[in-house]
């Protein structure tokens, strides 16, 4: 009984008690709550680190770009009142030499005088071999950038000669000593046999011709002289002959040569412009150049390379105008675009000699710097008391202003006139363009290039590679991850997933070499099995599927559930082996053995070798493990309990996937989706490798493209470091991240959307 007892007393003793506050425990629980302050300060750390880096490559970009949207800036100096002012005449030209340290002075007394630009004083003083008892009359200069000057006289003659500034150090000093000399000889040519006085003169020289033209009240007179080396004694010969061209019947304004000798413009009457042909010797059109009746053309000017002519109006205006082919393929002169200056005349327009760039001065003395190919009206300031001469410096940034015999030194800056928002997303008329169009070429090689630095064709290219490329990886890659999460049995998918994954280590330069070295030419050679793979591939799979639910139990149940997608690989190889064997003969049964011609000559559509298509498939390959990996994680995550229950209640497993599974992990679908869109968005590798590079605008698939990314990466090394085209880049790689932004922001307000839908399920 006692021990009956005892064990009874036993069994009731209270349990004996854990304690939570010893000094172990404790030190346990104060290095827990050390380690978790720390991880949450080292990921809050982490994370803003990370906000602050983008938002740092954000504002650098901005500052990089910004500079391009600034317009000029004019700083005037110390008006300079020179001793020679008194005598020197009146001025009919002013120019500047390279250096800006020394200026050239041409004046009715047809002396040609230099003089220091700094303080304006004389440094030498040429007088023009010009007859006895003529005076200058008229001046021209040839192209801007060309040393070549005309000087019109009052008995008919022309007088031609050339300005140069030879560097020299005597004593390791520099020193500039200007020039004149003479290349076509000291005696004037005759342009009016009748000795009249040339109100306008111009001209323009090649390198084995000088075509010289000049006018007198309404009548024009044009002088070829064509000059030959003989290769054996080195002896010159020349050649004049006269071009006569049809008459005019209003007096003539101005004339100008178009650089390749082809064109002849004169500005006459109140608004009109006459072209001739020099080849035909034929009025190629008579042109009105202003709408409004009571307005007339003023002053005028050719921009650098002779194309383009600005027209200056009585009303503050200035239009541009070049030759251009109409909707009937003849040349005609075209009116591009106009700049608005005030409400006085233009008195003056000088072009730049390196950029499409010009500065006009009206009768109030208001000076304006504009640029043609941007459409950009830049500057407009007042800087003379009325109408003056001007001059411009070759680099563009030193103007020089004669008023009312003082000088005024100007400095300009204008670093990056060539952009707008009209040039870098707009249409442009460009120069020997027939139209408007989107172009992107940054360089070439002559000295009077129009850039063209549309970034329209790269975000079209951008957008075209990433749509092609998600064509092929999103269907595939979200169709895979479903299966593979859904369908497939575990000890499959254990294996299957990691090799998919994997292929996210591939470098997308091995992918972007194999494609442009391999797939390229390969697919041209094949593409009657290409698209024939297309097709019969998801037939020959549908079909198999379909003769698979009509086998036997007892043959459909050897195979375990869920590694039924391994009878589908003999099925994909062998389809893949008729579709690119039969290729060869396909071609030759349907399209006369070349498919490629037959897309050329018969379908009229272009075809490149690195296009489109081969973008695609490359691309795509690449952006599948991204989507497969994040949707098949996203498909794999839904509650189980969610699927037993569909299931229980009578749905049949695809009913389940279709109005369960799916919509509860469509947020990360969609979350796979955007990120492999913005992978293909800014990848680089692969388009660089596997396209052309041609930045057009066409959704040809047999065509290549440029995107932004790739143009970064291709243009950046020749870049000039703080240069126009440099910022542009950057601008483009702007262009990118906000891409990339409001992408990510919709994707995370379309994700929030739908987990909120759904999450009820």
């Amino acid at each position: 009984m006692n021990d009956l007892a005892n064990s009874s007393m036993t069994e009731k003793s209270p349990p004996e008690r854990i304690d939570f506050n010893t000094p172990e425990m404790q030190h346990k629980r104060r290095i827990r709550a050390l380690k978790d302050r720390l991880t949450r300060w080292y990921v809050l750390v982490g994370g803003l680190a990370v906000l602050a880096a983008i938002t740092l490559i954000f504002f650098y970009l901005a500052y990089v770009v910004l500079p391009l949207f600034q317009g000029a800036k004019l700083t005037a100096h110390t008006a300079q009142t020179p001793a020679w002012e008194q005598d020197a005449g009146k001025p009919l030209l002013l120019v500047i030499e390279e250096q800006n340290l020394v200026s050239m002075r041409v004046s009715d007394k047809g002396e040609a005088l230099f003089f220091n630009t700094r303080d304006g004083s004389e440094l030498s003083r040429v007088t023009l071999p010009i007859p006895a008892g003529a005076h200058v009359t008229s001046v021209a200069q040839d192209q801007p950038g060309k040393p070549l000057v005309a000087v019109g006289l009052s008995n008919g003659q022309v007088l031609v000669f050339k300005h140069a500034y030879p560097i020299s150090y005597p004593e390791n000093k520099k020193t500039i000593t200007p020039a004149i000399t003479y290349p076509y000889g000291e005696t004037p040519r005759v342009l009016d046999d009748e000795g009249r006085a040339l109100e306008h003169v111009s001209l323009n020289a090649n390198d084995t011709t000088l075509i010289l033209a000049g006018a007198t009240g309404s009548q024009l007179h044009v002088l070829s002289l064509t000059q030959a080396e003989n290769q054996m004694t080195g002896e010159t010969t020349s050649t004049e002959s006269r071009i006569d061209l049809p008459q005019l019947s209003a007096m003539v304004k101005a004339i100008y040569v178009d650089p390749r000798q082809q064109w002849l413009y004169v500005i006459n009457g109140r608004a009109q412009a006459d072209v001739f042909s020099l080849q035909d010797r034929t009025l190629n059109g008579r042109y009105k150049l202003l709408e409004d009746a009571n307005a007339e053309t003023t002053a005028s000017a050719q921009l650098v390379g002779g194309i383009s002519l600005m027209i200056g109006s009585s009303r503050g205006n200035i239009a541009q105008w070049f030759m251009a082919r109409d909707v009937d393929g003849e040349m005609r002169l075209q009116h591009i675009r106009d700049f608005k200056m005030g409400g006085a005349p233009i008195a003056q327009i000088v072009a730049e000699q390196r950029r499409k760039g010009f500065i006009a001065m009206d009768t109030s003395g208001k000076l304006g710097v504009f640029h043609s190919t941007a459409h950009r009206t830049l500057l407009v300031e007042p800087v003379a008391s009325g109408p003056a001469i001007m001059g411009l410096s070759p680099r563009a940034d030193r103007v020089l202003v004669e008023d009312n015999g003082k000088l005024l030194p100007l400095t300009l800056k204008n670093p990056h006139p060539e952009v707008s928002w009209s040039a870098l997303w707009d249409k442009v008329w460009y120069e020997n363009y027939d139209e408007p169009k989107y172009i992107w070429q940054s360089t070439a090689s002559n000295s009077d290039f129009e850039p063209k630095l549309s970034l329209a064709p790269l975000t079209y290219g951008t957008l075209k590679a990433a749509l092609y490329a998600m064509l092929l990886a999103a269907p595939l890659a979200v169709a895979a991850a479903i299966y593979t999460a859904y369908f497939m049995a575990p000890g499959m998918r254990r294996k299957v997933k990691p090799v998919i994954e994997l292929m996210e280590a591939l470098p997308t330069v091995i992918l972007g070499f194999f494609a442009g070295l391999f797939l390229a030419p390969y697919i041209e050679g094949h593409l009657p099995g290409i698209f024939s793979l297309l097709i019969l591939l998801p037939i020959g799979i549908l079909l198999v599927g379909f003769l698979w639910t009509r086998l036997p139990d007892s043959i459909r149940l050897r195979v375990p559930d869920g590694w039924e997608s391994a009878i589908l690989i003999p099925v994909i190889l062998l389809v893949g082996w008729f579709s690119l064997g039969m290729s060869s003969h396909m071609e030759n049964w349907f399209f006369g053995g070349d498919m490629r011609s037959w897309i050329t000559n018969d379908l009229k559509i272009t075809y490149d070798q690195r296009n489109a298509l081969v973008v695609g498939l490359a691309m795509g390959f690449a952006v599948i493990p991204n989507i497969y990996s994040i949707a098949e994680d996203a498909v794999f995550s839904v509650p189980r309990s969610l699927t037993h229950g569909s299931l229980a209640l009578g749905a049949t497993p695809w009913q389940t996937l279709i109005r369960v599974v799916i919509l509860t992990a469509s947020p990360g679908i969609f979350s796979a989706l955007m990120i492999g869109m913005g992978r293909a968005v800014g990848e680089t590798m692969i388009v660089l490798m596997a396209t052309g590079n041609t930045p057009i605008m066409d959704m040809n698939l047999f065509e290549g493209m440029r995107t932004l990314a790739a143009n970064v990466a291709v243009e950046m090394p020749e870049s000039e470091v703080g240069g126009s085209h440099y910022r542009v880049l950057f601008l483009a790689a702007l262009v990118l991240l906000m891409f990339t932004f409001v992408m990510n922001t919709l994707a995370e307000l379309i994700r929030q959307r739908l987990r909120k839908q759904y999450s009820s399920l």
